[in-house]
């Protein structure tokens, strides 16, 4: 393959794809360069499908690489490990959008590889992973109803920028990622800072108007070297024995549909399948036939059962659950729920759940993050928790996948706007949610729960925040938007659009879909119906606890703010250490010292703090004149008294000075070891502090 070149400007840097150089053995392989940041991006597919299996085995691996920012990777190994949370969210980033636009039954394994081989450190490489992935799919033999374009939006003072750099991402109001093809919007994924919804759906259609720059570079390079696609067997379902399943089932399902509780309906739906299966296969059928016919009317029952799912929904004015389309579950909000935690809630809205526990820590706690573009911590980290028994199965417990990566993500980036600065609350803030039950939506209720619980906490959040799930239904010329989706929904419908925000704005937006986009009117409309359903959701939430706790839980530490003279840090620190090590030892405190002269003192023992402080203070402190100061005898010579007024502070009291009367001899007066009362009368050029006991006694 000849190589073949392509580029573009995109933005403030030019966008350049190349093809047919490296990774030659791929299905389809392509270097992306925006700035002097460059992915490479592979696509390979199997030959054949994959059996019993029913669903798309696509997986999507993203790797930031460290040597791509001139860097060797830390601890033992020296060498790439498992991938951080921001791989997996790349990784995700770009599954999403790409998913729906394979063919509908495929079953062959599809496997994306993005390499970040070069980091600027100024532009994110997730943006061109996307775009690499989707010109690898499309140039090669695997089939895909690309292209996908991708660009980033920001906004700064008010305008939107296209493809902002990070120290833009930071300071501005506005983060949003946009996917889709030349007509429809198929992914949307940013945070914001209580952004409206008018500036945010026109923020959309900004990213969606640029995003067909990338999608004109891809067809481009197509037209250049672009593969005939292969021929692959796509899996479908024998319609005979559909409408045989339907004809037997209909009756059932209307009455499974009327069940209230989910568990209710999925052991009917179970049991429908058994008494199926007994109806429908011939009991002498071999074995091997046997489990084969059993599958497939399994398979067949699912979409029988969609089918009417989507039907009852589209047809009738209620939902499955009896809801109209902007209802919301009925929601319950409790505080104070454990009592030996910091903050603590449990939030409720159907049968989804969420028990959110607040932790305050110190600067200790922080957590620090190497990425390509640099070393940062973080002070404010929402970790969830799905474990199987909230939906009601056995499963394995290990540590967090992607899915629970992703939601605890997206929940965090929702509170992380409303989140007190740091120099106004030095704690560094955990908070976790556990799934307890889940039936839709645990992403958003994880939302809700963590703001109850920060404000159970005493953290003086700026604004409540509440999330919300729409789903939709599409079918020919109906469409169908759905507020706070249930599970069923969610699996059997097109849509998951997650919106969360205060009463002033969105805060964060995720937009997935299964059909191949949606227009403008749809986001739009979805919006709206968004922040109708916020608003009750927050006056739920408001009932329960208007705003945060005036004063932090008894077991969380107490950290007190001290500021000193910067050039006073080195002799709190002491040679090695020495001297705040005993401090922290003796008292049982944690300490941080700040560049800047601040000093963090940590405790849950409020004497211990206060001894501390002193500690500090006596060692930091400014000798003033004029002041009195509490003096200890240390040397006495002929013509007065030596005194230590601060630690390693001493001052001369001349015998002149250490009484009203005449004093023949100093020891008359004073001696060794003696507390005293010492003025500071005067500092001379040297540094030399001049003290008087007669003056502090008048």
């Amino acid at each position: 393959m000849e190589v073949q070149q392509v580029q573009i400007d995109f933005g403030r840097q030019k966008l350049i794809i190349d093809t047919g150089k490296i990774a030659k053995q791929a299905n389809g392989a392509v270097r992306v360069q925006y700035g002097g940041t460059v992915v490479l991006v592979t696509a390979c597919a199997s030959k054949e499908p994959k059996e019993g299996i029913n669903f798309f085995p696509l997986t999507v691996e993203y790797q930031e690489k460290t040597y791509a920012a001139g860097r060797i990777p830390g601890g033992f190994f020296k060498r790439e490990g498992r991938p951080s949370e921001g791989e997996i969210l790349a990784a995700r980033l770009i599954d999403r959008p790409c998913r729906p636009l394979f063919p509908e039954g495929m079953t062959n394994e599809v496997q994306i590889m993005a390499m970040v081989l070069s980091s600027d450190a100024e532009y994110d490489p997730d943006i061109l992973a996307l775009i690499g992935a989707s010109t690898a799919l499309s140039i090669s033999d695997i089939p895909f109803n690309g292209p996908v374009g991708a660009c980033r939006v920001g906004m700064v003072e008010g305008q939107f920028i296209l493809n902002p750099n990070y120290e833009e991402r930071e300071k501005g109001t506005l983060d949003l990622v946009v996917a889709g093809t030349e007509d429809n919007v198929i992914m949307l994924e940013g945070n914001a800072k209580e952004v409206d919804e008018k500036t945010l759906l026109s923020a959309v259609k900004f990213g969606h108007d640029n995003l067909k720059i990338s999608i004109k570079l891809q067809k481009d390079l197509v037209k250049l070297c672009g593969e005939k696609k292969m021929e692959v067997e796509l899996k479908t379902y024998d319609k005979e024995l559909f409408n045989k399943v339907r004809k037997l089932s209909e009756e059932r399902f209307n009455a499974i549909f009327k069940l209230a509780k989910k568990e209710g309906r999925e052991e009917a739906v179970e049991f429908l399948g058994k008494e199926l299966i007994k109806e429908l296969v011939p009991a002498d059928l071999p074995e091997s036939d046997r489990k084969k016919s059993e599958g497939e009317i399994k398979t067949v029952l699912v979409e029988v059962e969609k089918e009417l799912v989507r039907e009852f929904t589209l047809k009738s004015d209620k939902r499955i659950d009896g809801r109209s389309r902007t209802d919301i579950r009925p929601i319950t909000c409790e505080i104070g729920v454990l009592p030996r935690t910091h903050g603590s809630s449990l939030f409720t809205r159907g049968q989804t759940q969420s028990l959110a526990v607040t932790t305050l820590g110190t600067r200790n706690d922080e957590q620090m993050i190497e990425a390509l573009e640099g070393e940062t911590f973080k002070t404010f980290m929402l970790h969830y928790s799905f474990p199987p028994f909230s939906v009601g199965e056995v499963g394995p417990v290990r540590g967090p996948g992607r899915r629970e990566i992703g939601h605890g993500a997206l929940a965090e980036k929702a509170l992380k706007a409303v989140m007190p600065e740091k120099d106004k609350f030095p704690y560094t803030v955990r908070v976790v949610s556990e799934i307890l039950e889940s039936n839709g939506s645990s992403s958003m209720a994880s939302v809700c729960a963590a703001t109850l619980s920060l404000m159970d906490a005493g953290v003086p959040i700026k604004e409540p925040v509440a999330g919300v799930a729409l789903g939709l239904i599409t079918e020919k010329n109906k469409t169908l938007i759905l507020t706070d989706i249930s599970g069923l929904e969610d699996h059997f419908g097109d849509m998951d659009f997650k919106i969360a925000g205060t009463k002033n704005g969105v805060n964060v937006i995720q937009l997935d879909l299964k059909v191949q986009g949606v227009g403008m009117d749809i986001i739009s409309q979805g919006l709206d119906d968004a922040k109708k359903a916020r608003m009750e959701v927050l006056q739920k939430m408001l009932a329960v606890i208007a705003k945060p706790k005036e004063t932090l839980s008894d077991l969380a530490p107490r950290i007190t703010t001290l500021m000193i003279n910067p050039e006073k840090i080195g002799e709190l620190i002491g040679p090695g250490g020495k001297t705040i090590r005993k401090i922290i030892q003796n008292t049982g405190v944690t300490i941080d010292i700040e560049d800047d002269g601040s000093v963090l003192i940590a405790s849950t023992d409020a004497k211990a703090a206060e001894k501390a402080i002193e500690i500090v203070k006596s060692l930091t402190e400014e000798v003033q004149v004029g002041k009195v100061y509490t003096a200890t005898v240390k040397r006495i010579v002929p013509f007065g008294a030596f005194c230590e007024i601060l630690p390693n502070k001493e001052g001369l009291i001349h015998i002149s000075e250490l009484a009203s009367e005449y004093v023949r001899s100093v020891e008359d007066v004073v001696k060794l070891g003696d507390k005293i009362k010492a003025k500071v009368i005067g500092i001379d050029e040297l540094g030399r502090i001049n003290l008087s006991k007669k003056q502090a006694e008048e």
